[in-house]
């Protein structure tokens, strides 16, 4: 019995860390459905892809505007952005738009999800990509 508690107790701070550090950062990490869910509900939005011009024109997500995260003018041309529209954030894998989503959260943007795998696991759920 000592055992099972210690284990639910373990997992139930586990759990509040995760939403204590995702409170902290006000970033959304979402699943691919999940982010489809959102986008789909989400009338007025900004579709952000923050990969470089030759992964962009190699396909995209419909209406996505794309502004390159290495680019040294990253953080000038996020900030010209809507702030008071939600933000759907993706590049390849999700490393790049992770710490893109924290940039625009830090700016001011007040709702920001960020697509967990990127657009790999996009491509991979059979999710439509445009040229």
């Amino acid at each position: 019995m000592n055992k099972r508690f210690v284990f639910n107790l373990f997992g139930i701070l586990a759990l509040a860390s995760v939403v204590s550090c995702q409170g902290q950062t006000g970033v959304q990490v979402l699943s691919v459905d999940a982010f489809e869910q959102k986008l789909n509900a989400t009338p007025e939005k900004i579709i952000l892809d923050v990969r470089t011009n030759e992964e962009y024109v190699q396909g995209k997500m419909k209406n996505a505007t794309q502004i390159d995260y290495y680019q040294r003018d990253f953080k000038t041309e996020v900030a010209k952005l809507d702030k008071t529209k939600p933000v759907f954030v993706y590049c390849a894998s999700g490393l790049r738009s992770n710490s893109a989503a924290k940039i625009l959260k830090h700016q001011g943007f007040t709702e920001v999800y960020d697509l967990k795998g990127g657009l790999n696991a996009w491509a991979r759920s059979g999710k439509p990509i445009v040229k």
